[in-house]
């Protein structure tokens, strides 16, 4: 699996290519989450978010499709005796119905299959009045990015669909989501922080 592959060196890629926004996108996340929030975090990755959330909150339960990157993260966040690292398929989740207070799952929506069934799953295990929060990197299919994507095409990468922010805001709307707030992380590739109040 590609994920597997570049787990050790997905931080230094970005790192060097848009460290702006990977550095900030984990503080802005950890904006939406209380010291009392138990809180479910998919597609972790190497735990950049991760890292930020984990203090600001009571649990954190971090998964990842990929085992690869569930190391990263867990020496990432050696340091926390508040966080669990899980192997989860995010389409599918293991959790019950309104269990968890917010939800996050950064930088995948536009590699699934199926986003809207992934963000209805977000949703299921999403309390009513807790948030879900979705950053999404924008703008890859412009410049200097759209030579970036297709590198990474190229390594094994599989990027469904590519978002502007008119774009981001429209897959949300179609989703049935028509009260979103949105936050733009801006730098060499920005990234769109969508939150979703659970009703």
């Amino acid at each position: 699996m590609f994920w597997n592959k570049i787990s050790g060196l997905y931080d230094l890629f970005e790192t060097v290519y848009n460290g702006k926004v990977y550095q900030a996108l984990g503080r802005k996340v950890a904006e939406e989450i209380g010291q009392d929030d138990i809180v479910l975090e998919c597609a972790c990755g190497t735990g950049a978010i991760s890292r930020s959330i984990a203090p600001k909150c009571r649990q954190l339960i971090a998964t990842d499709f990929a085992e690869g990157m569930l190391k990263q993260t867990a020496r990432k966040c050696r340091q926390f005796n508040n966080i669990k690292i899980r192997h989860a398929d995010m389409t599918r989740l293991k959790c019950l119905d309104n269990r968890f207070d917010k939800v996050v799952a950064g930088n995948v929506i536009h590699l699934l299959e199926d986003p809207y069934a992934a963000i209805k799953e977000l949703e299921r295990v999403c309390k009513p009045g807790g948030k879900i929060i979705i950053p999404t990197y924008i703008n890859a299919s412009s410049g200097v990015n759209k030579k970036v994507v297709k590198l990474l095409e190229a390594a094994g990468a599989n990027f469904k669909r590519q978002y502007d922010i008119d774009s981001y805001k429209k897959f949300f709307e179609d989703a049935g989501y028509e009260k979103v707030e949105y936050d733009i992380i801006y730098g060499r590739m920005p990234c769109a922080v969508a939150v979703i109040t659970k009703q």
